[in-house]
């Protein structure tokens, strides 16, 4: 198939094949319920979710696309404020996907495909004003590299938007560095910051993850902070401050998507659509750049995709529809 999704053709090509047991391919919306996909505040996160959208909907699927705080939505799963929602960091969530799961009331769908790396880094030139980068223990020496006129006489490290949590505050203490976190305002605000960094060459110490078109253009370092180890984050008797928590690295973990526990019995198919749904951190790179880069609509980047990528997707319809 090329060129844009020919709904007629899309969907004669999805329900003419067998659908899951016990329904018929008629059957395909199982409900006129809406599905409730929830929209977070980062780029890579909203297409994901406008691929999930425009899927479903040429399945015949009522989608509703909703804005939800990341924290607030896992409250919101529980009783399908959200339906689902496709892109759970596992190495900034901190308890809330237990307490999702402990609720009984919230599925794990299962890895999106994305390899996420959270954590500090900086402008590689940096490495020249704070000898010693990256290990984590040159920052002792060089708060004053990093300071503004907020954080004085510490330095500051940008950190993420406070909506989004964080544990830069223990972790700045845990480790006993002269820096105070400041939140950012958006993805866009630590974007126009690192964007600002290279034009005037200052220094920026910031919280920030990959996968993200930035490092395609510029060539931001990591920290090498102490390394996690099970419990530093609670137990001041690991890591290595004997008398705080927090002093490690943030740990590693996977992307996952998340969906209101009633969602298989009410949409079987969507259900398996979305576990089925899986990108890679190059697909979305790309996909990415498009948007914040070329300046393009997220829907029509994510439509274009799906014309040019029919053997990726159509082997999630295929999962879902059981041919």
């Amino acid at each position: 198939m090329s060129g844009s999704i020919c709904k007629a053709t899309f969907l004669a090509c999805v329900l003419a094949v067998s659908a899951p047991a016990g329904l018929s391919a008629g059957d395909i919306p199982e409900s006129d319920e809406p599905i409730k996909l929830a929209l977070n505040e980062w780029t890579g996160q909203n297409i994901t979710t406008h691929i999930a959208s425009h899927l479903l909907e040429e399945m015949g699927y009522n989608v509703q696309l909703v804005t939800a705080g990341y924290f607030p939505q896992m409250a919101a799963l529980e009783d399908n404020g959200v339906s689902a929602t496709l892109e759970i960091w596992m190495t900034n969530i901190a308890d809330l996907y237990d307490t999702a799961m402990d609720s009984g009331k919230v599925e794990d769908l299962g890895p999106l495909g994305l390899e996420p790396r959270e954590t500090w880094f900086y402008p590689t030139f940096v490495g020249e004003l704070c000898p010693g980068l990256p290990n984590w223990e040159a920052l002792k020496d060089c708060g004053q590299v990093f300071q503004t006129a907020e954080t004085f006489p510490n330095g500051r490290l940008l950190d993420y938007p406070a909506d989004w949590g964080t544990s830069n505050v223990e972790r700045l203490k845990g480790l006993d560095l002269p820096f105070t976190s400041l939140p950012a305002g958006s993805e866009g605000a630590l974007v126009a910051e690192i964007k600002a960094a290279y034009d005037k060459e200052s220094p920026l110490l910031l919280m920030f993850w990959k996968p993200h078109w930035i490092f395609a253009k510029y060539d931001l370092k990591q920290v090498e902070l102490p390394p996690y180890e099970e419990g530093c984050w609670d137990d001041p008797s690991v890591g290595i401050n004997p008398d705080d928590v927090y002093d490690c690295d943030f740990k590693r973990g996977d992307v996952r998507k998340l969906a209101w526990v009633g969602f298989k019995e009410e949409w079987p198919a969507a259900h398996a659509l979305l576990t089925a749904l899986t990108l890679t951190n190059e697909q979305q790179i790309a996909l990415i750049d498009q948007v914040d880069q070329k300046g393009r609509d997220v829907e029509d980047v994510a439509q274009e995709w799906l014309s040019q990528n029919e053997d990726t997707w159509q082997a999630w319809v295929s999962s879902a529809t059981g041919n």
